[in-house]
């Protein structure tokens, strides 16, 4: 990586990226993530990246749902205007479906990375928190010779604007399906098999209807409009 240069008096704040994930209709879904960087708008867009993470970790995607994260990186950066966020995917990546294992393909996650555009301000002593929504089931797909790939859905949403939507949805055996919309994009989750809980997270502030279907036929589904979320 290679340090901004407008920086001269060597001003920083900090960054902290989370990640979460929608549910989707598999065992697994385990990504290497071998770096995780972003890049100032100081540069051209082949220097300037800034290196947040370089740990190697596997992530299960699918641990990630109804409140639960995962911290990508956390890392003091200069001060300034920032404008991608890049993630590099390791061999090893898999995705588990009816107990089998199957390697996942992630087309230039290792070479070029996964490039995110959001722009951000890191101010001097302050903490910027970014969280990235990755959809599993809708960025897996299968080809026709039975290789699974990765093309991701990600949203990427500053924590400052954001807030959730949470409850318990009873009886819990209803085996509910939680979605709300932001423009024409879905969002999704299942309420847990035990419990009932969900909680779908980083919405943007505003007005909200709330979609409840039952995967059991004797439940019927329901509606709840005009639910305020706040940052």
């Amino acid at each position: 990586s290679e340090s901004p240069t407008d920086n001269a008096n060597g001003t920083q704040g900090d960054i902290r990226l989370y990640l979460v994930d929608a549910p989707g209709d598999y065992d697994a879904v385990n990504i290497v993530v071998t770096e995780v960087s972003v890049h100032h708008t100081s540069t051209d867009t082949v220097t300037g990246w800034m290196v947040i993470s370089d740990s190697l970790r596997t992530i299960n995607l699918l641990n990630l749902t109804n409140g639960n994260f995962d911290i990508l990186g956390a890392h003091r950066l200069d001060v300034g205007r920032y404008s991608q966020i890049r993630l590099k995917i390791g061999t090893g990546s898999n995705v588990v479906v009816d107990g089998v294992t199957h390697a996942l393909e992630i087309p230039s996650g290792s070479q070029s990375g996964l490039k995110l555009n959001h722009q951000f301000d890191i101010e001097a002593d302050a903490l910027y928190e970014l969280t990235l929504d990755f959809d599993a089931s809708r960025s897996i797909h299968v080809t026709g010779n039975n290789q699974y790939m990765m093309r991701p859905v990600i949203r990427v949403v500053a924590n400052i604007i954001s807030g959730s939507i949470s409850g318990i949805i009873s009886p819990a055996n209803a085996l509910a399906a939680i979605s709300t919309t932001i423009d024409s994009d879905t969002i999704s989750t299942y309420a847990d098999v035990a419990t009932g809980g969900f909680k779908l997270m980083v919405l943007p502030a505003g007005s909200y209807s709330l979609m409840i279907k039952s995967g059991e036929d004797i439940y019927a589904d329901s509606t709840l409009v005009g639910l305020t979320v706040t940052a």
